[in-house]
């Protein structure tokens, strides 16, 4: 039977290994967001925020977002700009007369146009 021999380099690299298995449950410790095995993937503990800035802070900055123009509304830039309005032009009735008033010609070019 053979003795085995001690080596600095290998309690060095479980050393290393070990602290590098270890710090990303650390630094999870006191955060916000935990892993949890769901839909997401993290669930959420509130209790463990922590906050530079006090609320007071928190709505002065928002109200100065909005006076410069910064901010119009929560979360405006998510989502898509709002559709133009059409001009007036036509009303209901103009448009159901041009429908009876069109030649047969018309209609059928209509129909291949819009795969009726």
């Amino acid at each position: 039977m053979t003795q085995r021999r001690f080596f600095p380099a290998s309690l060095m690299a479980g050393l290393a290994a070990s602290a590098a298995m270890s710090l990303p449950g650390a630094a999870m410790a006191g955060s916000y967001w935990h892993p949890a095995n769901n839909e997401s993937g993290v669930t959420t503990h509130p209790d463990h925020f922590r906050s530079s800035k006090t609320r007071a802070q928190v709505l002065a900055e928002a109200e100065t977002a909005v006076r410069q123009g910064g901010a119009s509304r929560f979360n405006a830039s998510v989502y898509p700009a709002d559709a133009p309005q059409a001009a007036g032009g036509r009303s209901r009735q103009e448009v159901i007369g041009e429908l009876l008033d069109e030649t047969p010609a018309q209609r059928e070019a209509r129909q291949r146009a819009f795969g009726g």
